[in-house]
Protein backbone atom coordinates (compact mmCIF):
# COMPACT_ATOMS: atom_id res chain seq x y z
CA UNK A 1 0.00 0.00 0.00
CA UNK A 2 2.87 2.72 0.92
CA UNK A 3 4.37 1.97 -2.00
CA UNK A 4 1.34 2.33 -4.18
CA UNK A 5 0.75 6.05 -2.12
CA UNK A 6 4.41 6.60 -3.10
CA UNK A 7 3.58 6.47 -7.12
CA UNK A 8 0.39 8.19 -7.22
CA UNK A 9 1.74 10.56 -4.90
CA UNK A 10 4.63 10.94 -7.62
CA UNK A 11 2.13 11.07 -10.37
CA UNK A 12 0.51 13.82 -8.90
CA UNK A 13 3.06 15.91 -7.65
CA UNK A 14 4.39 15.85 -11.69
CA UNK A 15 1.16 17.10 -12.77
CA UNK A 16 1.19 19.75 -10.16
CA UNK A 17 4.68 20.59 -11.77
CA UNK A 18 3.44 20.79 -15.00
CA UNK A 19 0.89 23.46 -13.96
CA UNK A 20 3.15 25.35 -11.54
CA UNK A 21 4.17 27.21 -14.77
CA UNK A 22 1.09 28.80 -15.28
CA UNK A 23 1.12 30.46 -11.42
CA UNK A 24 4.77 31.76 -11.34
CA UNK A 25 3.17 35.53 -12.42
CA UNK A 26 0.71 35.27 -9.03
CA UNK A 27 2.87 36.52 -6.10
CA UNK A 28 3.55 32.34 -4.55
CA UNK A 29 5.71 30.45 -6.79
CA UNK A 30 9.08 31.94 -7.85
CA UNK A 31 11.06 30.02 -10.86
CA UNK A 32 14.42 29.68 -9.88
CA UNK A 33 17.00 31.72 -11.44
CA UNK A 34 18.64 30.47 -14.83
CA UNK A 35 22.01 29.58 -13.36
CA UNK A 36 19.95 27.09 -11.22
CA UNK A 37 18.61 24.72 -13.84
CA UNK A 38 19.31 21.24 -13.65
CA UNK A 39 20.25 19.36 -10.08
CA UNK A 40 19.74 21.41 -7.28
CA UNK A 41 22.39 22.36 -5.56
CA UNK A 42 24.26 20.45 -2.16
CA UNK A 43 24.94 21.31 0.93
CA UNK A 44 21.38 21.38 2.67
CA UNK A 45 19.76 18.54 3.21
CA UNK A 46 15.92 18.30 2.90
CA UNK A 47 13.95 18.80 6.51
CA UNK A 48 10.60 18.09 7.82
CA UNK A 49 8.85 18.44 10.88
CA UNK A 50 5.33 16.70 11.39
CA UNK A 51 2.97 17.56 14.33
CA UNK A 52 0.10 14.94 15.22
CA UNK A 53 -3.27 15.28 17.46
CA UNK A 54 -5.34 12.87 18.30
CA UNK A 55 -8.70 14.47 18.73
CA UNK A 56 -10.31 11.50 20.19
CA UNK A 57 -7.22 11.16 22.74
CA UNK A 58 -7.61 12.93 25.75
CA UNK A 59 -4.59 15.32 25.62
CA UNK A 60 -4.80 18.48 23.48
CA UNK A 61 -0.81 18.73 23.13
CA UNK A 62 0.22 17.80 19.79
CA UNK A 63 3.14 15.13 19.49
CA UNK A 64 6.26 16.82 17.51
CA UNK A 65 8.21 14.87 15.06
CA UNK A 66 11.63 16.61 14.62
CA UNK A 67 12.44 20.06 15.57
CA UNK A 68 9.43 22.46 15.98
CA UNK A 69 11.24 25.49 13.41
CA UNK A 70 9.34 27.65 11.00
CA UNK A 71 9.10 26.74 7.58
CA UNK A 72 7.82 28.80 4.47
CA UNK A 73 3.71 28.10 4.64
CA UNK A 74 3.23 28.07 0.55
CA UNK A 75 -0.35 27.42 -0.10
CA UNK A 76 -1.19 25.82 3.26
CA UNK A 77 -1.44 29.74 4.27
CA UNK A 78 -5.03 29.82 2.42
CA UNK A 79 -6.87 27.73 5.04
CA UNK A 80 -5.83 30.59 7.08
CA UNK A 81 -6.48 33.89 5.14
CA UNK A 82 -10.11 32.03 4.85
CA UNK A 83 -10.32 32.00 8.73
CA UNK A 84 -9.20 35.23 8.90
CA UNK A 85 -11.88 36.19 6.42
CA UNK A 86 -14.69 34.81 8.16
CA UNK A 87 -13.65 35.95 11.40
CA UNK A 88 -14.12 39.70 9.50
CA UNK A 89 -17.64 38.51 8.42
CA UNK A 90 -18.48 37.24 12.21
CA UNK A 91 -17.58 41.07 13.62
CA UNK A 92 -19.64 42.33 11.34
CA UNK A 93 -22.40 39.96 11.97
CA UNK A 94 -23.14 38.37 8.41
CA UNK A 95 -22.49 35.45 6.16
CA UNK A 96 -19.60 36.06 3.34
CA UNK A 97 -20.64 37.53 0.66
CA UNK A 98 -21.20 35.82 -3.09
CA UNK A 99 -18.16 37.42 -4.44
CA UNK A 100 -16.34 36.29 -1.06
CA UNK A 101 -17.48 32.88 -1.99
CA UNK A 102 -16.42 32.93 -5.40
CA UNK A 103 -12.79 33.11 -4.17
CA UNK A 104 -12.84 31.43 -1.26
CA UNK A 105 -13.95 27.95 -2.45
CA UNK A 106 -11.66 27.91 -5.80
CA UNK A 107 -8.66 29.30 -2.91
CA UNK A 108 -9.06 26.34 -1.13
CA UNK A 109 -10.58 23.43 -3.45
CA UNK A 110 -8.24 24.61 -6.24
CA UNK A 111 -5.55 26.52 -4.46
CA UNK A 112 -6.31 29.16 -6.87
CA UNK A 113 -3.67 32.06 -6.32
CA UNK A 114 -5.36 35.10 -7.90
CA UNK A 115 -7.91 34.25 -5.50
CA UNK A 116 -5.60 34.05 -2.47
CA UNK A 117 -4.46 37.33 -3.44
CA UNK A 118 -7.36 39.18 -3.30
CA UNK A 119 -8.90 37.89 -0.17
CA UNK A 120 -5.10 38.31 1.04
CA UNK A 121 -5.25 42.24 0.52
CA UNK A 122 -9.16 41.93 2.15
CA UNK A 123 -8.05 40.98 5.30
CA UNK A 124 -5.17 43.63 5.17
CA UNK A 125 -2.37 41.30 4.91
CA UNK A 126 0.10 40.11 7.37
CA UNK A 127 -1.19 42.90 10.28
CA UNK A 128 -4.94 41.39 9.29
CA UNK A 129 -3.48 37.59 9.41
CA UNK A 130 -1.76 38.42 12.77
CA UNK A 131 -5.15 39.83 14.20
CA UNK A 132 -7.05 36.76 13.30
CA UNK A 133 -4.48 34.60 14.27
CA UNK A 134 -4.04 36.00 17.85
CA UNK A 135 -8.07 35.09 18.47
CA UNK A 136 -7.32 31.76 17.44
CA UNK A 137 -4.68 31.12 19.34
CA UNK A 138 -1.31 30.60 17.13
CA UNK A 139 1.59 32.02 18.55
CA UNK A 140 4.68 31.56 16.03
CA UNK A 141 2.80 32.37 12.53
CA UNK A 142 4.04 35.72 10.91
CA UNK A 143 3.12 37.26 7.24
CA UNK A 144 4.83 37.14 4.53
CA UNK A 145 5.93 40.68 3.28
CA UNK A 146 3.83 42.74 1.04
CA UNK A 147 2.12 40.90 -1.32
CA UNK A 148 3.64 37.13 -0.59
CA UNK A 149 1.52 35.51 1.29
CA UNK A 150 3.25 32.51 0.12
CA UNK A 151 6.37 33.52 2.51
CA UNK A 152 4.38 33.45 5.86
CA UNK A 153 6.62 31.42 8.17
CA UNK A 154 5.01 29.26 10.70
CA UNK A 155 5.53 26.11 13.14
CA UNK A 156 3.65 22.88 12.65
CA UNK A 157 2.75 22.58 16.14
CA UNK A 158 1.06 26.54 15.42
CA UNK A 159 -0.84 24.58 12.24
CA UNK A 160 -2.56 22.04 14.80
CA UNK A 161 -3.23 25.32 16.78
CA UNK A 162 -4.95 26.63 13.60
CA UNK A 163 -6.04 22.62 12.81
CA UNK A 164 -7.89 22.88 16.03
CA UNK A 165 -9.37 26.07 15.64
CA UNK A 166 -11.40 24.16 12.78
CA UNK A 167 -12.02 20.75 13.58
CA UNK A 168 -12.18 20.86 16.96
CA UNK A 169 -15.43 21.01 18.90
CA UNK A 170 -14.06 23.62 21.67
CA UNK A 171 -13.72 27.28 21.16
CA UNK A 172 -17.02 28.48 19.43
CA UNK A 173 -16.75 32.75 18.97
CA UNK A 174 -19.48 35.07 21.01
CA UNK A 175 -19.60 37.45 17.87
CA UNK A 176 -17.11 39.98 17.98
CA UNK A 177 -14.30 37.82 19.82
CA UNK A 178 -12.93 35.01 20.22
CA UNK A 179 -12.21 32.30 17.60
CA UNK A 180 -14.32 30.90 14.81
CA UNK A 181 -17.96 30.19 15.16
CA UNK A 182 -19.61 26.78 14.25
CA UNK A 183 -20.81 27.52 10.99
CA UNK A 184 -17.32 29.26 9.97
CA UNK A 185 -15.57 26.24 11.14
CA UNK A 186 -18.13 23.54 8.98
CA UNK A 187 -17.74 26.44 5.92
CA UNK A 188 -13.49 25.52 6.19
CA UNK A 189 -14.01 22.03 6.61
CA UNK A 190 -16.02 21.55 3.50
CA UNK A 191 -13.81 22.93 1.46
CA UNK A 192 -10.81 21.27 2.85
CA UNK A 193 -12.66 17.83 2.05
CA UNK A 194 -13.50 18.82 -1.33
CA UNK A 195 -10.08 19.58 -3.05
CA UNK A 196 -9.44 18.53 -6.72
CA UNK A 197 -8.10 14.85 -7.15
CA UNK A 198 -4.57 16.39 -8.62
CA UNK A 199 -3.53 18.11 -5.03
CA UNK A 200 -4.99 15.21 -2.25
CA UNK A 201 -1.30 13.70 -1.74
CA UNK A 202 0.48 14.32 1.87
CA UNK A 203 -1.57 13.81 5.16
CA UNK A 204 -4.19 11.89 2.98
CA UNK A 205 -1.86 8.95 2.61
CA UNK A 206 -2.14 8.04 5.93
CA UNK A 207 -6.28 7.92 5.91
CA UNK A 208 -7.65 4.61 4.92
CA UNK A 209 -10.28 3.81 2.53
CA UNK A 210 -13.18 6.04 2.95
CA UNK A 211 -11.79 8.31 5.65
CA UNK A 212 -12.34 11.09 3.81
CA UNK A 213 -9.06 13.40 4.12
CA UNK A 214 -9.87 16.84 4.75
CA UNK A 215 -6.77 19.01 3.93
CA UNK A 216 -4.54 21.58 2.16
CA UNK A 217 -1.68 21.46 0.71
CA UNK A 218 0.94 23.79 -0.05
CA UNK A 219 4.06 24.09 -2.89
CA UNK A 220 6.81 26.78 -3.48
CA UNK A 221 10.37 26.69 -5.54
CA UNK A 222 12.63 28.97 -4.26
CA UNK A 223 14.19 31.04 -6.68
CA UNK A 224 17.62 31.58 -4.47
CA UNK A 225 18.13 27.68 -4.26
CA UNK A 226 16.23 25.97 -6.67
CA UNK A 227 14.70 23.86 -3.77
CA UNK A 228 11.24 23.33 -2.70
CA UNK A 229 9.01 24.21 0.20
CA UNK A 230 6.42 21.35 0.38
CA UNK A 231 3.82 20.97 3.20
CA UNK A 232 0.61 19.17 3.68
CA UNK A 233 -2.21 20.02 6.94
CA UNK A 234 -5.46 18.60 7.44
CA UNK A 235 -7.26 15.93 9.50
CA UNK A 236 -7.46 11.97 8.65
CA UNK A 237 -9.06 8.84 10.11
CA UNK A 238 -6.77 6.10 11.17
CA UNK A 239 -8.53 3.16 12.81
CA UNK A 240 -11.41 4.68 13.90
CA UNK A 241 -9.26 7.96 15.29
CA UNK A 242 -9.52 11.77 13.96
CA UNK A 243 -5.79 12.92 13.86
CA UNK A 244 -4.86 16.17 12.78
CA UNK A 245 -1.77 16.15 11.41
CA UNK A 246 0.68 18.92 9.99
CA UNK A 247 3.87 18.00 7.76
CA UNK A 248 6.09 20.82 7.14
CA UNK A 249 9.15 20.59 4.48
CA UNK A 250 11.66 22.78 2.74
CA UNK A 251 14.82 21.72 0.99
CA UNK A 252 13.51 18.95 -1.35
CA UNK A 253 15.78 18.79 -4.37
CA UNK A 254 12.17 18.26 -6.65
CA UNK A 255 8.25 18.59 -5.74
CA UNK A 256 7.81 15.05 -6.20
CA UNK A 257 10.87 14.51 -3.68
CA UNK A 258 9.33 16.88 -1.18
CA UNK A 259 6.00 15.26 -1.50
CA UNK A 260 7.39 11.93 -0.61
CA UNK A 261 9.24 13.31 2.54
CA UNK A 262 5.76 14.59 3.26
CA UNK A 263 4.32 11.45 3.53
CA UNK A 264 6.82 9.33 4.74
CA UNK A 265 7.02 11.85 7.32
CA UNK A 266 3.58 11.89 8.04
CA UNK A 267 2.99 7.94 8.53
CA UNK A 268 5.91 8.00 10.52
CA UNK A 269 4.43 10.11 12.91
CA UNK A 270 0.89 8.98 13.57
CA UNK A 271 1.93 5.01 13.86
Amino acid sequence: MSSHVSRTARSKAGALVVSAAALLGTGLLHPAPAAAAGPAPSGTPARATAAVLDLDGTSRTPAIHGEDEAYDTASIVKVDILAALLLRAQDEGRQLTERERERAEPMIRRSDNAAANALWRQIGRAPGLAAANKRLGLTSTKGGPGAKWGLTRTTASDQIRLLRAVFDTGGTAREGSGGLSATSRAYIRTLMRQVVPEQTWGVSAIGGAGSGPALKNGWLQRNTTGRWDVNSVGQVTVEGHRYLVAVLSDGSASMGDGVSLVERTARAAVR
